[in-house]
């Protein structure tokens, strides 16, 4: 009988991060079943040429509202992805009191910049506790699987109320109910508990997330609970102003539970201070805990454009006019053009830092150098930099590094991505729709890290491979999947490397009630596939939607 699928004759980066090698790859059934030389395939795939990897599985993403109403995981799918975990930074949508609907609407447009009206619209709500939760997800057909987390901000409204999004400290009974519910979650099939414990993380209305300053016997009681089922993991994002007190909390979490901790890092400020959290991921690795840290592959920034939220014109109301009559053509106009920016001017100038802003090619460079900045460009032409900014967006969005790029360079991101204990992720697919595309973080991993880096070194293409794939499969208990060997999933990319690409942003208006959102494509994804089963090809999704919800850690094949 011939196998399901054939991959003949590619470059296969099987996750383990060992060399690369020419071998075919057959799947049945959804798993692979054998890599080498192969027998004939039902459907087969000339792969000569071409790089073929396990499906990239991506860690950190939002998608806890989009999956209820959008059966595709955009803009991740398009980048190769074909596991995404959601229900991160402690912020989600179960479980959730019917009263609490716009407390949760409001948490996730202001953490995670993701419109009311859209969430308002499309969340269907036909779930009150967490395990009716995965069943509604589990209603609709989807193009990756997914699984998601237990977050703790839904979970203490559900238990203290008011006094919960007050930030009251929580009781004893109050946190064994807490306990009670993650645990629960756990057993219903969430992969982790996770928290936010960060000032950047901000309800719409400007409260501070309910988690922020939850106290340590809080989130050690929960830990504790979660430990106590044997499985799961602890997710955290933090601001760790009082370094050494919240890496003590962390380290208990950890001892009582017994279970990983996953903590978000990156360079947030000036400095060295993501170097310091990787000493300390090490340090706890070293003395028996498990401790992660989850790192962008770029830097994360803006996307900037005329018909995104971030918008510098924004104050203008010559420019209001313009886009409430949706006529951008008329911005090409001297006059309007000159009306725009002295309204600017005068309602208090652009709040971006120009010389660390930089026009966005169809193919954008994200380690541009200063010299390639909108300010060093109008200071070449003896203009001003909001005149040049203006042309720029005229063509198309331009593009503000904030975090990891504090040095005008990535390679503090080298150092994060190399670092033993560290992860790739960051990404945030699902969220901040209008002004962040970093989604499209793996492809940057591979295109930029592998191939196109000219302002430092390179990276291994197996070793970035592994990283994507086992390591972060492994980070969060999936076994089953990230390698391409017999016994794991039938998930997996038939790369052509040698032009793979990112292309730059765009904003489209496809969410609920007309909500808009940056989107963004790639080259070089000729096949991916779902247990086998095609999702995308040539970059555009097939009508197949083979993806589920995925319950629970999964164990290796035997």
């Amino acid at each position: 009988m011939p196998h399901d699928l054939v991959i003949r004759a590619g470059t296969v980066a099987d996750g383990t991060g060992e060399p690369t090698f020419t071998a075919d790859v057959a799947i049945d059934d959804g798993i692979v079943v054998e890599v080498g030389r192969v027998g004939r395939g039902a459907r087969e795939i000339d792969a000569d040429g071409a790089l073929v990897t396990p499906g990239f599985v991506d860690i950190h993403t939002h998608y806890d509202g989009q999956a209820t109403w959008d059966s595709r995981f955009q803009p991740s799918s398009a980048h190769g992805v074909t596991t995404v975990v959601m229900g991160n930074c402690g912020v989600g949508f179960a479980p959730c009191h019917p009263a609490d609907h716009g407390a949760l609407i409001e948490l996730m447009e202001g953490v995670e910049d993701i419109p009311g009206t859209v969430l308002s619209e499309g969340l269907p709500w036909t779930w009150e506790t967490f395990d009716e939760y995965l069943d509604a997800l589990e209603q609709m057909p989807h193009d990756l699987d997914f699984a998601t987390q237990a977050c703790h901000v839904p979970i203490r409204l559900w238990v203290m109320g008011q006094r919960g999004a007050d930030r009251e400290r929580a009781t004893a009974a109050e946190i064994e109910a807490m306990g009670e519910l993650a645990a629960a979650a756990i057993e219903a099939g969430a992969l982790g508990f996770s928290t936010s414990r960060t000032k950047n993380h901000k309800t719409s209305t400007g409260e501070f997330t309910a988690s922020l300053d939850a106290a340590r016997e809080e989130l050690v009681g929960i830990a504790e609970a979660v430990g106590a089922t044997g499985k799961g993991m602890l997710q955290v994002v933090a601001d760790m102003d009082d370094f050494d007190d919240e890496l003590t909390t962390f380290h208990e979490m950890m001892l009582a539970s017994g279970r990983p901790l996953v903590l978000s890092v990156g360079q947030f400020a000036p400095g060295d201070g993501h170097l310091h959290r990787l000493e300390a991921i090490s340090e706890a690795n070293e003395q028996g805990m498990q401790m992660v840290g989850v790192v962008a592959s770029r830097a994360i920034g803006v996307t900037i454009a005329i018909d995104g939220s971030a918008n510098p014109w924004a104050a203008s109301p010559t420019f209001g006019a313009v886009a409430e009559e949706d006529d951008f053509a008329a911005l090409r106009n001297a006059d309007v053009k000159r009306r725009i920016l002295e309204e600017t001017e005068k309602a208090g100038g652009i709040r971006f830092p120009l010389d660390r802003v930089f026009p966005l090619a169809e193919i954008p460079d994200y380690e541009p150098s200063a010299d390639q900045s909108v300010a060093a460009r109008a200071a070449r032409e003896q203009r001003t930099a909001a005149d040049v900014l203006y042309d720029v967006l005229l063509d198309g969005p331009a593009y503000y590094p904030v975090i990891n790029y504090w040095d005008g360079n990535l390679d503090e991101v080298e150092k994060m991505l190399t670092h033993p204990y560290a992860v790739p992720g960051l990404g945030d697919g699902g969220a901040h729709v209008s002004i962040i595309s970093d989604a499209s973080f793996p492809t940057t991993l591979l295109a930029h890290w592998g191939r196109d880096r000219l302002r430092g070194d390179r990276l291994d293409v197996a070793w970035l491979v592994s990283r994507q794939t086992r390591a972060t499969a492994e980070t969060v208990g999936l076994l089953d999947r990230g390698l391409l060997v017999p016994g794991h999933r039938g998930d997996l990319n038939v790369i052509d490397f040698d032009n793979l690409a990112v292309h730059r942003p765009r904003i489209v208006a496809d969410l609920p009630a007309g909500g808009k959102r940056v989107m963004q494509s790639a080259d070089g994804y000729v096949h991916t596939f779902v247990r086998g089963v095609e999702v995308y090809a040539g970059g555009e999704a097939t009508e197949e939607l083979p993806g589920r919800l995925v319950r629970g850690a999964q164990p290796a094949p035997e």
